[in-house]
């Protein structure tokens, strides 16, 4: 097998909140809200998952990056389960207790590049194929690489076929397809587009 080589912002919505670790599978986050209605229980997800981010980093600051704001805003995507309790505090009837998938979250602090934060042993494995698109030259392939080869999601990788400049690649993922893709979006290098024959369709910028 050839492998490569190493192959919004949120600050507003913040509200005081009790945070604990779960279990070794999980981040739990308690937000409080006022009722069990959808939306209010999306922004709630995103405060507890901003607010893992920050004990995380120990950065109070960092939903100020874009980058971090955006992933929060993906709360969804690393949820494993929630549920509502009464909230003796008094700032709101209810509190959300959300629990939220530790390697997952891990992974996606790596990919942000944040100090201290690296996908752990227990993060789920995922297959995905990607085009690689635009690739012209020996040069080009080397800064494809080059950022696959840095990327902490990326476990492992193989060609499957070449059609002019576009390759195929089977990639093994700490995490899922999304959490990739969003931070390759990220990084400028590789425009994103989704489901277009493989899983997704990543082309090299000029």
């Amino acid at each position: 097998m050839f492998r490569l080589p190493c192959l919004v912002v949120f600050a507003a919505l913040l509200a005081p909140v009790r945070l604990v670790h779960a279990a070794p599978d999980g981040y739990t986050g308690i937000a409080p809200v006022n009722s069990q209605d959808e939306a209010e229980r999306a922004a709630a997800l995103k405060t507890a998952l901003a607010n893992v981010v920050i004990e995380q980093t120990a950065d109070a600051t960092i939903l100020s990056r874009a980058d971090v704001a955006s992933a929060v805003a993906q709360a969804s995507r690393y949820v494993l389960q929630y549920g509502y309790e009464r909230n003796s505090s008094g700032a709101a009837p209810l509190q959300l207790v959300a629990q939220f998938d530790r390697g997952a979250v891990d992974a996606m602090l790596a990919q942000l590049g944040l100090r201290g934060a690296a996908p752990t042993a227990n993060a789920s494995t995922s297959q995905a194929k990607v085009w690689i698109v635009g690739v012209r030259s020996a040069e080009d392939w080397l800064r494809v690489a080059g950022l696959l080869a840095h990327d902490p999601l990326v476990r492992d990788s193989r060609p499957l076929q070449a059609d002019g400049d576009r390759v195929l690649m089977e990639l093994s993922l700490a995490g899922g397809l999304d959490g990739f893709l969003d931070g390759i979006a990220a990084k400028g290098m590789l425009a994103v587009e989704r489901g277009t024959g493989a899983e997704a369709t990543l082309t090299l910028k000029r």
